[in-house]
């Protein structure tokens, strides 16, 4: 085979390629894209819900509410916040979350298990 058909057998191959690519990922991201409907915040990842977790420990830290809290949290999946809180200091220890984040993470643990304590829900 001559390198003149080898040049184009190889461009006509490299340009198949990329049209496929190009057309899959327009395909995917133009005409029918991933629609995520009704979802909620147990299908985060840990790492998201750790993120969760720390929104509502700075929302705790201005309202001071715990069982405004405690609601926050239950949407999480565990009918214990107070082990949602500890899983996400355990997940925000391990990806190196400040240390500012981290006292408010311990805060609201201790506020949650003092509601519990005292009779919360």
């Amino acid at each position: 085979m001559s390198p003149r058909v080898r040049f184009k057998r190889f461009f006509w191959f490299l340009l198949s390629i990329f049209l496929g690519a190009g057309m899959g990922v327009f395909y995917g991201w133009v005409v029918n894209p991933v629609r995520y409907v009704d979802t909620t915040p147990d299908q985060l990842r840990a790492d998201y819900q750790a993120d969760y977790v720390l929104m509502v420990a700075e929302i705790y830290q201005v309202e001071k509410d715990p069982a405004l809290a405690g609601r926050q949290l239950a949407l999480l999946g565990d009918p214990q916040p107070v082990r949602t809180v500890q899983r996400a200091i355990l997940t925000a220890s391990q990806l190196g979350y400040s240390q500012a984040d981290m006292e408010l993470l311990g805060r609201l643990s201790s506020a949650l298990e003092t509601w519990y304590a005292e009779g919360g829900p």
